[in-house]
Parts: C-alpha cells; structure tokens; sequence
C-alpha cells in the first residue's frame, strides 16, 4: 500500500473505503475498498477533499481477497459444511444438517500459521444444528500473492479441516441395577432420562433390563441385549468404588474391553466406556440421572456418530470438565467440554 496523489491514481486499486459527507443530505461510504480508481472519480474525490489516496500495488499474480478466502474455505469444508459470501473478502462456514462438529485442530493451527491468513471456529465435538455458524475465513490484505493461497491449499490437501458428522440411529439397551429398584421398593427414574436424552439423539432403547446388586446376573442382562440385536448398551447405577457397587465389575464379567473407568469430568468421574466386540457399553452414573448436562453429553453424541473414544479422548476432557452448575443452562454455548 502506498499513498498517491489523486490526479496520478486513475487505474489503481483502492486499499480503503472512502467516506463522502453532503451536508443535510448524505454520509457514508462513497468508494468502497478494492475500488479501481476511474478518471470520472477524480473530481469526485476531489470534491471529498482528497488529495492523496492509499491504493493498492497489485501483482499480475495476486488474487482478490473474495477469491482468495472462497479458495481456501473450500479446501477446508468437509461433508456437512456450506459457504456463505456475506461481503468483504468474508466467508462464513455453515452446518447443512444437524450432527457432531469436527475440527482438525492440528490442521487448523498449521493454516493459521501462514502470514496474511485468517481462520476461525468455535470449538469442535459439540452438537450443532443446521444453519448454525461454526467458522468463518479470510485473508488480511486486499490482494494476497497467489503462493499464499496455493500454500494454505497445501496444508489443506490431506483435509478435510472441518465437516458435521451426522449421528447414526442406534437400538439401545438398558441395564437399570440397584436392589432397591430390583425389588421394586423404589421406582426407576434412571430409564425415563435416557429414553429422553438417547430420544433427543436421534436414538431409541428398545428395551429395559433390571438387575440385581450382582456382577452375574448384570452380565447376563448385557449379554441378553446383545443377543437381541441392540447397537449400544447403557448400564445405570451401582458405579462407585463401594464394595457392593457391582457394575463395573458386571461389566467386566460380560467381556468387556474396558477404556476407562473414571473421566475427569463433573458432573460423571464415575463413568466407565467398554466395548464388547464393536458394542459399546457405558456405564453411567447417577449424576447423568439428576444432572441437566454430564459426561453423557460429551461422550454419547461422540459414538454415535460413529468415533471410537479413546482413553486419550477422555483424559482431554479434564481441560474444561467442570460444569458450573449454572443456574441458567446455557450449553453448549459455555466453557464446559471445550478442551483446546
């Protein structure tokens, strides 16, 4: 950019918006950014009391900032991402359909470190709905060389960066344990709350176990359920350390690959995820039962749509696994979840 004496500017790029006041009558943008500089506008910005402006010195080669940020959005867009224009070398990143957001952090950090690049999102593994807006990109001068823009499509090749995964149907089984709910002394509440949030997924528990505080008979009801057909298990209850807590165990006893035992997240450090065979199985404790948001919202939505937690995935999750308890549940859109 550099400063050049009106009479001298026909032909030139513009590098700024360039305000016109009429008094009583007009005020506002009278040439916009990226203008191309015409002989018929020199008296015009004359009359606006411009005697030098600041345009741009453009290669053959560069690219406009319009064209430059469609480029690189559209190497980083994945299945479920649409771009939008809204103006002002802009692109917006938006969610076609409902499902689990995913960012290739490590991508993303990696195109953000090229000069004269900008790249935004909210963060990932969070539940989005369609039409929401989860990244937007430009690039910072009006005009960038053509090798910035060939080098963020090179770190973007092996993409994509950031795509909406949507969450598979799944037939989920319960096992309810606890005596007391057993023997009927007290009534179940736990089935309910998953029939509602498994519901709100897009997923439906075809059936409901009940078993005892014993590790035998809460390994049969899991393996009944597989026998059955149904695509995931949740096993509610008895999961402390307590020695007549027997859920783990039971777990454990029906074959069960465990992942973790224990998350550090609160509300759910006493969750445990095993797989028996490709059946996941998730053993969740009361909190997800009284607690409006818990380590089933951050963990459940990520299997179903078709992730395999790791034991890593999990131990993330310390970095913004406290829940505030608000009084106002405002989640997703709070700090709990969000690791970096």
């Amino acid at each position: 950019m550099r400063e050049v004496n009106v009479n001298d500017a026909v032909g030139m790029v513009l590098a700024h918006d360039l305000t016109q006041i009429i008094p009583g009558k007009y005020k506002g943008s009278r040439f916009k950014k990226g203008h191309v500089i015409a002989k018929e506008d020199i008296e015009v910005l004359l009359s606006m009391g411009k005697q030098h402006i600041y345009a741009v010195d453009k290669n053959e080669t560069d690219i406009h900032e319009d064209e430059a940020a469609m480029r690189i959005a559209s190497a980083a867009a994945g299945k479920g991402i649409k771009l939008v224009a809204p103006g002002e070398g802009k692109i917006e990143l938006i969610a076609e359909y409902d499902g689990l957001l995913k960012i290739n952090t490590a991508m993303l950090n990696q195109l953000i470190d090229q000069d004269e690049i900008m790249f935004a999102t909210i963060h990932e593994n969070q539940i989005i709905k369609a039409g929401k807006k989860v990244a937007g990109t430009r690039v910072i001068p009006l005009y960038v060389n053509e090798n910035i823009v060939l080098g963020a499509e090179h770190v973007l090749e092996s993409g994509p960066m950031i795509e909406v995964l949507p969450l598979k149907s799944l037939k989920i089984g319960v096992v309810t344990t606890g005596s007391e709910v057993y023997s009927g002394r007290i009534k179940d509440e736990f089935g309910p709350v998953l029939q509602r949030k498994f519901s709100e997924l897009g997923s439906v528990v075809v059936k409901q176990l009940f078993a005892d505080d014993d590790e035998n008979m809460i390994a049969d009801c899991i393996k009944q359920l597989i026998d059955e057909g149904v695509d995931m298990v949740g096993v509610t209850g008895g999961m402390s350390v307590d020695p007549d807590d027997k859920t783990p165990t039971g777990i454990r006893v029906a074959g069960g690959h465990i992942i973790t035992y224990g998350a550090p997240v609160l509300p759910g450090a006493m969750f445990m995820l095993a797989y028996i065979g490709k059946i996941p199985v998730v053993g969740l404790p009361g909190c997800v039962m009284y607690s409006g948001i818990s380590i089933f919202d951050l963990i459940v939505p990520r299997i179903l749509a078709g992730e395999v937690p790791t034991r890593t995935d999990i131990k993330k999750l310390a970095h913004g696994g406290l829940c505030q308890s608000c009084e106002v549940c405002t989640y997703p859109n709070c700090e709990f979840g969000k690791t970096y």
